[in-house]
């Protein structure tokens, strides 16, 4: 049976795939602006370049018995505050962060990513921002920008809607993977600052400040010192090349990327059996975004705990011997830590899990 759908149908003045919604030109113009940022996105073992079919990577180097790690995620609502204000290049850089910080909570090295943008309608400039902040982060992350697709959905999204999502792999020895399976009663927990609400909870933030609140994403806040659009799109920090610092030159246990679940889920998808960490509230101040939700929508602090990171983006666990020498490698690259508790036996033949006691000063 012949095709013969408006969207294939572009000749003798009938339908057409670009009257139908899907603009090929435009999508054209879109790889034009964007190659440029993404062609800066790469690495050595990178075969080929951009454009065809597949992305091709070349394991090289001298590994002994090279596992590799993947890991997929996107961005969330945290979108709607980007289409709201017209900025997008910073999104692409939180969706290389939600992928790349994933994958170094096992001590792999992210060596590649492909990404998808769906959008409602191809605007060339707008997903050549995309792009840009992806290439941005991926430099960041010491990893390649190996390929990816960018897909026009007329009919199922809005003109100036998209939703970005990626996937990304790394390789670690087999040997050096990090894991619950390494982690001891008297270990170190060590928290990595956040820069803000990162890539989770938006939802909640966006319905207390922005819904129930009628805030102005436009408006500058005083406890901020910026607008309110611009500490909500605060970009979700990259830990990669830190922790891969951090495990060469101290003795990681393992690391939790703090996402949706908060710290006490996170933390204890990466502990052993019998095993629990204990974590001090008392240790740190989150930041002004956290109370400014948590008092304007009255969440509760439970809710507030298992939504949002709450100033912690990443934790590393440590011998406690090493303690000193990890604070003074990632004091050494800019990033905010400290001590955060500890790891102790819980309940024999009870799932790890992890406890936060105390209370936040001034929260």
């Amino acid at each position: 049976m012949t095709d013969g759908s408006a969207a294939n149908q572009a000749s003798g003045g009938g339908a057409s795939y670009a009257a139908a919604g899907v603009d090929i030109d435009a999508g054209e113009r879109a790889v034009e602006l964007f190659l440029p940022h993404a062609k800066r996105a790469t690495r050595p073992e990178v075969l080929g370049g951009l454009g065809g079919f597949a992305g091709l990577f070349s394991l090289k180097g001298d590994y002994r018995e090279p596992v590799l790690a993947a890991s997929s995620d996107g961005v969330g609502t945290k979108l709607a505050v980007a289409q709201a204000m017209g900025i997008h290049h910073t999104v692409g850089r939180d969706l290389v962060a939600m992928v790349v910080d994933d994958l170094v909570v096992c001590g792999a090295e992210p060596l590649f990513l492909q990404d998808y943008i769906a959008v409602g309608k191809v605007i060339p400039e707008m997903v050549a921002d995309i792009v840009k902040g992806i290439a941005d982060g991926c430099v960041d992350a010491g990893c390649a920008l190996l390929g990816g697709e960018t897909a026009e959905h007329p009919g199922v999204m809005e003109d100036g809607h998209y939703d970005i999502s990626a996937t990304g792999v790394g390789v670690v020895e087999a040997d050096d993977i990090l894991g619950p399976d390494r982690v001891r009663p008297g270990d170190v927990v060590i928290a990595m600052g956040s820069s803000g609400l990162h890539s989770n909870g938006y939802s909640l933030a966006r319905n207390v400040l922005l819904e129930l609140g009628h805030l102005d994403l436009e408006g500058h806040v005083e406890e901020f010192g910026r607008t309110l659009g611009e500490e909500l799109l605060e970009p979700t920090r990259i830990y990669a090349k830190d922790c891969l610092a951090l495990a060469a030159e101290a003795d990681v246990r393992t690391f939790a990327h703090i996402t949706g679940g908060g710290l006490a889920d996170n933390l204890g998808r990466v502990l052993p059996v019998g095993l629990e960490a204990v974590l001090e509230r008392n240790s740190w101040t989150p930041a002004p975004i956290f109370s400014m939700i948590a008092q304007r929508g009255r969440v509760e602090r439970l809710e507030m705990e298992r939504t949002f990171n709450m100033g912690v983006g990443m934790v590393a666990i440590v011998a406690p011997e090493d303690t000193d020498r990890a604070q003074a490698v990632l004091t050494a690259r800019h990033v905010d830590n400290w001590v955060l508790g500890s790891i102790t036996r819980g309940t024999d033949g009870a799932a790890g899990r992890a406890e936060l006691v105390g209370d936040h000063a001034r929260f």
